[in-house]
This record gives structure tokens, C-alpha cells and sequence, in this order.
């Protein structure tokens, strides 16, 4: 996994051909990330392929201003190239839009820098408003957020609009920008792994077991069965909670009042089973380097009569919502994504399977314990709009009650025999990713290690990578179909912004 040097401008100038390259030959794209290093500085283009993540890598040299964009040959690069030169203020040459996107800096503010271990300058911020891209008659822009109404992380929308329909929207994600990748720096791996539990709230436990899959891979250590079981237990009623939470967005906005009330009340009845396992309602404190902090904290006998009745619930009540013409119709045909783009992005999770995909990692790619358990293949729907996105949440829902008693089942067979965590030693060292299924789709870690402290950490969510269709998801809609397809998306801001 370590990020070779690269013989210079040369290799640099091929990096864009030989990532391609391996895109064409079956990889997908995942990411792209900047990593300070003594040579200059690592562009790092991680890649999913048969077995796992791997990673493509060349120098930037010191005091060169930036590199040749990716984007032209993978549109999904388009964001991680904007991302890269707010953090580095490397350019992509050739990229036509570096518009700031999480941090947009006032002329002649220092960049963080984040894994060069340096204290930072504070930075003066230019918030000035987007200048509009639509001119003539009956054309106005409408800034909606960054604050609105509801219970919404802080984003800003600009919508320009002739009247209803959208051929323009710009997203502006900076104001939950927390500077995450830079508060990993001088941490150990304990620590760490709390910091990311936290870097996108509603995937506590997904971003802590893709944290925790890369310090193992640097420590050599491999999980113990049980404690891998545990990680599938509370990663899918992670992602229960979660698609849960889209359907109930959809149903708020469609008016079904009913529907609304019922499904909240089911997900709050499943972050009070998550609190009885673990301590906390969104899984919190369970995943530590090596394992789980401890075992389930309920006999399984109760958490079999809890699910159960759960799972009936919840099926009975998206049954009726899903046979409600006046739900389908505001879904149907809204915020479509054709699957050629969205194979051209990598869209991942709920957006990527909506629209023909078919990657998942916790099949592609095992982790945790998914390697030992069967699973409910479910076909994906290929018709992209936000109706094939609720219907794949319902079959993931359905999947993770399967996947849940499997993982219930095997650990009492298994028993309490076995350690729930492993030593990884505290001074593990090298560079290593980890990955996990979030709810929203693939995240990654990227990770680097020192003598047992953190130097270098990227996390990647989902909700980052797909935010960069938002704008193709309006062509064929209007203005009032903006909640629905924001809800079908089902993303993180704080994900998004780090």
C-alpha cells in the first residue's frame, strides 16, 4: 500500500493515463487524496478491484503548483480535484471549475496542509455570494440555505430558476467544514477511532470499522470471529436507522402524515434497541483497533423478540405506504440518473443500486464478519429515479433483519470463548485503507502511521462522492421536486465537508 516516489514531472504527467487506465481495464474510481510527504506531495487515487481498495500513486514535486487533472478522463474526479486544491492549493490544470467547495479561503490565506503535522494560521474566509451563471428575462437565483427550515445540516443550495425548472444548481458545503483531517494528526488509534465515529454522525459505525479495517491491516491483526459479528449487528441496524430516515424525509414531503408518524416512531424504537446493546443510539463506543469493546448487551433471546416485531412493523407500514399512488407519483420519474452516468461517477450505495449498480462491499470486498454470513442478493433497479432508490432501501432494510439473525445465530454458536479484541501493539507504522458499506454506500480511510500515532488520515464518505451528481439529478424537474430528490439522495453534509 505504500505510495511509491515516482521518477519525477514525467511520471506525474502520466499518473491521469495510468489511473484511467485501470478504470478501463474494470476498476472503479473511489477517490482521490493529497499526502504530504519529505519527496513532495502524493496524489493518491485509490481504485476498487477484485479483493479490496487499492491505491495509484505519483509526487507532486516541491514548488510545483499543481498536477493534470483527472477529470477530464473520470468525471468523478471533478470534486476530490476542488477538495485537493482548497486543503493543498495544488490546481489540476485542465479542471474547468475549481469554484471552493469546503473551504473557501480570502486571497493570500495559507492552506492547511492536512498530514503535514505543522501548526496552522487561522484562515480569513471569502463568503462572498456565487456570482449567477443563467442571465435573461424571468432568470432569478434563490440561495436556499445555508440554514432553512427543518432539521437540516447546514448547506447552501443555488438554485437558478426561469420559473419551475432547474438548469442550474450549485452546492456550497463549507459551513460544516470542521477541519477533520487535521484533528486525527498525533492521535493514537484508540483516539482515532473516536474522532471517527464522528465525522459523519448517522455513520458512526461504519466510518469506525473503516478506520479500525486499516489500522488492523497495518498491525497484521485479523478480528476475532465474535467481534466481527458484533460489528455486523450494529453496522445494519445502522443502516435500518438510516433508510428509515430517507423514507421518512419522502413522507413528510409528500404530505402521507401517517406514514410520517409511524415510521418515526419505528426508528425511534430502534435507536432505543441500539442504546439498550451498547450504551448509545448511534452505536458509539462499540468499535475499538482490534475488535468491539464488548459483547451484545442483550440475551439474544430478547434481541430476537425485538427485531422481529420491528421488522413486522416496519414492513407492514412501508407495504401501505408503497401502495399510496399519491406517494409513487412525487417519486416516479423524479431526480432520474441514467446508469451510464452513474457508472461514469462510481455512484455508490442506495444512488449507485438505484441505478444499476451493483457494487457492495460488504459481498465485493468482506469485511468484519459479512465474509462468513450468506446474504439476500437483491437485484438493483435500473430505472435511476427516486423511486428505484426508496425501493432499494426497502429491499436493504429487509436484508439487514437477515443479516442481523445470522450474525445473532453465529455468535451463539460461536459462544464467548474468544477475546472481543486483539492487541494491535502501539507502534504499528506504514500506510493502509480500510473501507466499510456505509448506509449511504462505500466510505474508505486512508491511512498513514508513525510509531503508533496517526500522521495521515483521509476519510472518504459516500455522501461525498455522490454529492457530486446532485446537479445532474434536475434536468427533467421542478422546483418542488428538490425535497424529494434531496431525500432519495439520502446524504451527510458533514460527510460531505469534513
Amino acid at each position: 500500500m505504500t505510495a511509491p516516489a515516482g521518477p519525477g514531472p514525467a511520471e506525474l504527467d502520466r499518473f491521469p493515463d495510468r489511473v484511467a487506465d485501470r478504470v478501463g481495464r474494470g476498476a472503479r474510481f473511489c477517490g482521490l487524496l493529497a499526502a504530504p510527504a519529505a519527496d513532495g506531495t502524493h496524489l493518491v487515487a485509490v481504485l476498487a478491484e477484485a479483493g479490496g481498495l487499492h491505491t495509484e500513486s505519483a509526487v507532486v514535486p516541491d514548488g510545483c503548483a499543481g498536477f493534470p487533472t483527472l477529470t477530464a478522463r473520470l468525471a468523478g474526479a471533478t470534486w476530490y480535484e476542488r477538495e485537493i486544491h482548497d486543503l493543498f492549493g495544488l490546481e489540476a490544470i485542465g479542471h474547468r471549475n475549481l469554484d471552493p467547495l469546503v473551504l473557501p479561503l480570502a486571497p493570500g490565506s495559507s492552506r492547511p496542509w492536512p498530514g503535514s503535522g505543522k501548526p496552522r494560521d487561522a484562515v480569513e474566509l471569502d463568503v462572498a455570494p456565487l456570482p449567477p451563471r443563467l442571465r435573461g428575462e424571468g432568470v432569478f437565483t434563490i440561495p436556499y440555505g445555508p440554514v432553512r427550515s427543518g432539521v437540516f445540516e447546514s448547506v447552501e443550495y443555488l438554485v437558478e430558476t426561469p420559473g419551475e425548472d432547474i438548469p442550474s444548481l450549485r452546492t456550497r458545503v463549507f459551513y460544516k467544514h470542521r477541519g477533520i483531517e487535521a484533528r486525527f494528526e498525533g492521535m493514537d488509534a484508540a483516539d482515532g477511532t473516536l474522532l471517527a465515529e464522528r465525522t459523519e454522525g448517522v455513520a458512526s459505525v461504519a466510518h469506525a470499522v473503516a478506520f479500525a479495517g486499516a489500522v488492523e491491516r497495518l498491525a497484521g491483526v485479523e478480528v476475532p470471529e465474535p467481534a466481527g459479528l458484533v460489528r455486523v449487528v450494529h453496522a445494519e441496524l445502522e443502516r435500518i436507522a438510516n433508510h428509515l430516515d430517507s423514507t421518512i424525509r419522502h413522507s413528510e414531503g409528500a404530505g402521507q402524515a401517517v406514514a410520517f408518524a409511524r415510521l418515526s416512531l419505528h426508528k425511534e424504537r430502534l435507536l432505543r434497541l441500539r442504546a439498550r446493546l451498547c450504551g448509545s443510539r448511534f452505536g458509539r463506543g462499540v468499535v475499538v483497533p482490534g475488535g468491539v469493546s464488548s459483547g451484545l448487551g442483550v440475551p439474544a433471546r430478547e434481541l430476537y423478540a425485538a427485531i422481529d416485531q420491528l421488522q413486522r412493523d416496519i414492513r407492514s407500514d412501508l407495504r401501505m405506504l408503497m401502495a399510496t399512488p399519491s406517494f409513487l407519483d412525487r417519486l416516479r420519474g423524479t431526480g432520474v440518473i441514467p446508469a451510464d452516468l452513474a457508472q461514469d461517477y462510481g455512484a455508490l450505495g442506495p444512488l449507485g443500486r438505484g441505478s444499476g449498480q451493483s457494487d457492495d462491499a460488504r459481498l465485493a470486498r468482506p469485511y468484519a464478519a459479512y465474509g462468513r454470513l450468506g446474504h439476500q442478493l437483491f437485484d438493483p433497479h435500473p430505472e435511476g429515479d427516486a423511486l428505484a432508490r426508496q425501493r432499494v432501501r426497502i429491499d436493504e432494510i429487509e436484508g439487514a433483519f437477515h443479516l442481523i439473525r445470522q450474525a445473532v445465530d453465529r455468535l451463539e454458536e460461536v459462544g464467548g470463548g474468544a477475546p472481543w479484541a486483539v492487541d494491535v501493539g502501539d507502534r504499528v507504522g506504514g500506510e493502509a485503507v480500510g473501507w466499510a458499506e456505509a448506509p449511504q454506500g462505500e466510505v474508505f480511510y486512508f491511512v498513514t502511521m508513525d510509531d503508533g500515532r496517526l500522521t495521515r488520515v483521509k476519510p472518504r464518505s459516500a455522501s461525498f462522492h455522490n454529492l457530486g451528481l446532485f446537479h445532474v439529478a434536475f434536468p427533467n424537474d421542478i422546483l418542488t421536486d428538490f425535497a424529494f430528490i434531496e431525500a432519495s439522495f439520502g446524504l451527510s453534509i458533514a460527510g460531505v465537508a469534513g
